[in-house]
């Protein structure tokens, strides 16, 4: 005698098993996400892959996007994108030594690289290159470097590395401020004097973020916000370029062949694409209309060429980058290695905001590149290194350095 089968007899029954399978896996595979985000090591991933990726599709970019203007100033199309893996493979070396170097030795630099951070900063206030009405370059030989690139990460690391050894102490206003907010302050001064308007800002970001991660109070916020205001009103006020971009970005085609040619040329980009591109390479506005294809609006080359999914999947890699690091910051017991993170975190993503806000005219154009993407090696070193320090801190974590040991003594 043979046993019926259900699902034949009654129909309905395999119709409910069968939904009942398919509301199952949503279920499943949520499950297996939430083990994989708890296992010792997925910090330490997360890090490595969205840096990883994130400079890949920036090579990749800066190479479409240079193209042009390389061939019509040195008649070779790979000038630019030879230089920039020429910065990435300076960084990417200093990055593992950075990621291997003690925390104890990072901290011993602290001072030595806000010092020399300063003395760069003097010398470019007093004998700095111009380069589109800012005063932000130093020359070095053969190079053009931004010190003001430098400038930020070693604040971050001069700022956390204080604030570690104030730790019973952050109660105190007084502790928070001093001499954190001076010198940051000074930094922030010397790069106002050479008129660059979006380091300043950025400068300003990362320090509301460091007060803010050692709890510093609600006035303060208040009053540093007011502060950062009247500066950038005043400094808009008394250039009437800058002036004048402020004024137009809202609507940059109302000054089309003036402060708004560049902000409407990457709108146009950005609306050209679509939602999957014109295809890598075929970029109409980075043939002479759209200016700093390659560097600060190389967001609007990526959406033109990649599409709205290319420009979210780099929004995203940077946002996993933001939870992998802010992940990190929470779960150390190291302070120095939570206000460094943070710092860190501050920097990249609140130039990436700017950056694209700036693309998509919902900020004015101040000239900041974006991490990893746009071409410069004065950001792509100072960006490799910081991220080699997160990478390291989140190696050395207690239960991803036993996972890393386990690993290692299996494969032998």
């Amino acid at each position: 005698m043979t046993t019926a089968d259900p699902e034949r007899t009654f129909p309905a029954a395999g119709v409910v098993g069968g939904l009942g399978a398919v509301l199952r896996r949503p279920r499943a595979l949520v499950a297996r996400a939430e083990d994989a985000l708890h296992r010792p090591l997925t910090t330490y991933y997360l890090l490595m892959a969205s840096a990883g990726l994130l400079l890949v599709i920036g090579l990749v970019m800066v190479l479409s996007a240079s193209s042009v203007f390389s061939y019509r100033v040195s008649g070779d199309s790979y000038t630019i994108v030879k230089r920039q893996l020429m910065w990435a493979s300076i960084g990417l070396p200093l990055a593992y030594v950075v990621s291997r170097t003690p925390v104890r030795w990072v901290r011993r630099l602290a001072y030595v690289g806000f010092s020399v951070s300063l003395a760069l900063l003097v010398l470019t206030a007093v004998m700095g290159v111009e380069f589109n009405g800012n005063t932000n370059w130093l020359r070095v030989g053969p190079f053009l470097v931004q010190p003001s690139e430098i400038a930020k990460l070693s604040l971050i690391v001069w700022a956390a590395h204080i604030y570690a050894n104030k730790e019973r102490r952050l109660r105190s206003l007084h502790q928070i401020m001093v001499p954190v907010v001076p010198g940051m302050l000074a930094a922030t001064t010397l790069v106002i004097v050479g008129r660059d308007l979006g380091t300043a800002l950025v400068l300003f970001a990362i320090l509301i973020g460091m007060l803010w991660v050692v709890g510093a109070p609600a006035r303060l916020f208040v009053l540093s916000t007011m502060v950062i205001s009247v500066g950038a009103l005043a400094m808009a006020a008394t250039d009437p370029e800058r002036l004048a971009r402020i004024t137009t970005f809202v609507d940059p085609f109302q000054d089309f062949h003036g402060t708004g040619w560049q902000p409407a040329h990457g709108l146009y980009a950005m609306s050209s694409g679509g939602l999957l591109g014109q295809g890598i390479g075929a970029s109409q506005q980075k043939w002479g209309a759209l200016p700093e294809a390659h560097t600060d609006f190389i967001f609007a080359v990526l959406g033109e060429e990649l599409g709205l999914l290319g420009t979210l999947l780099v929004v995203g890699l940077f946002l996993t980058l933001a939870y992998a690091a802010l992940r990190l910051a929470r779960q150390t017991k190291d302070p120095f290695v939570r206000y460094a993170t943070f710092g860190i975190v501050v920097w990249l993503v609140g130039q990436m905001i700017i950056n694209v806000g700036m693309v998509l005219a919902l900020l004015p154009v101040i000239g900041i590149p974006l991490p990893l993407v746009s071409y410069g090696g004065s950001s792509l070193l100072p960006t490799l290194i910081a991220l080699g320090l997160l990478v390291g801190f989140a190696r050395r974590e207690p239960e991803a350095a036993r996972a890393l040991a386990r690993r290692r003594r299996t494969r032998r």
